[in-house]
């Protein structure tokens, strides 16, 4: 195996050193028969899903028996020094901490996560809520984005019941790559915001909102039914999947400038 330093070299740098024979071919074919995934019994941690997606995998850790938690968070920060999870609890915070004491654990957004020092962001993408009960959904977006290297702007509780705010900041959010609306209630912030921006919006609806909200799915309904252009719309509280489709628009925003 070739390592370098902690981390396993990716396969452009492993190329590169066959080209500038600074390895052998054979070493190199070593490399690359590695099966793409590691059978842990209970996971298959898809190690080779960054070379493919330009993403790594992340954990999803509502749910996980707590020494399933452990044995994936270990090996994930094993294999790149970082790890990102969603959906975690207190007490999974408190379990990891014993292991990783350098973990870092946000209780509004549930996002635990340990992340490497001065990593670069690019771009900017401009998440807004339409209030602040929104926030812990927006979070999720926003921290999700800066994990995989974008730059955020937060704008929150910026609802149409005072659609003034929203104008005050209306310089920063066109100037975004991606803008990404939360809201919950009606969800009407996505059709405002579809109308006034040039980039793409992602809607996110929350489950927010008093009985006729029905958990979000009205808000689901008005951005699906939006008559602005340019609105696109993930699944109710999925700030994660908001974050990350952003930060694929913002890439190509970014190279492009």
């Amino acid at each position: 195996m070739i390592w370098k330093g902690d981390k396993k070299l990716e396969a452009k740098e492993i190329l590169t050193k066959v080209q500038n024979h600074e390895i052998s071919v054979e070493e190199a074919e070593h490399f690359f028969r590695r099966q793409p995934f590691e059978e842990m019994g209970y996971a298959k941690l898809d190690t080779h899903r960054e070379v493919r997606s330009g993403f790594p995998e992340v954990i999803f850790c509502s749910r996980k028996a707590d020494e399933h938690l452990i044995s994936i968070f270990t090996r994930l920060y094993e294999e790149d020094g970082e790890v990102f999870g969603t959906r975690a609890s207190e007490h999974q915070y408190e379990i990891l901490r014993e292991h990783f004491p350098q973990v870092q654990y946000d209780p509004i957004s549930h996002i635990i996560k340990i992340e490497k020092e001065g990593k670069e962001r690019i771009g900017k993408i401009a998440v807004c809520t339409a209030g602040t009960a929104d926030i812990s959904v927006a979070e999720e977006a926003a921290q999700t984005a800066e994990y995989f290297g974008s730059k955020v702007e937060r704008i929150y509780d910026v609802g149409v019941s005072g659609i003034h705010r929203l104008f005050s900041r209306l310089d920063t959010i066109q100037s975004a790559n991606c803008v990404i609306a939360v809201a919950g209630m009606e969800g009407a912030l996505a059709s405002v915001l579809g109308g006034l921006v040039d980039k793409p919006v992602i809607a996110v609806p929350t489950s927010v909102g008093y009985g006729a909200s029905m958990n979000g799915l009205s808000a689901l309904l008005t951005m699906i039914n939006s008559c602005a252009n340019g609105i696109a719309v993930v699944n109710i509280d999925n700030g994660y999947g908001a974050g990350y489709i952003a930060t694929q628009i913002n890439r190509m925003g970014a190279e492009k400038k």
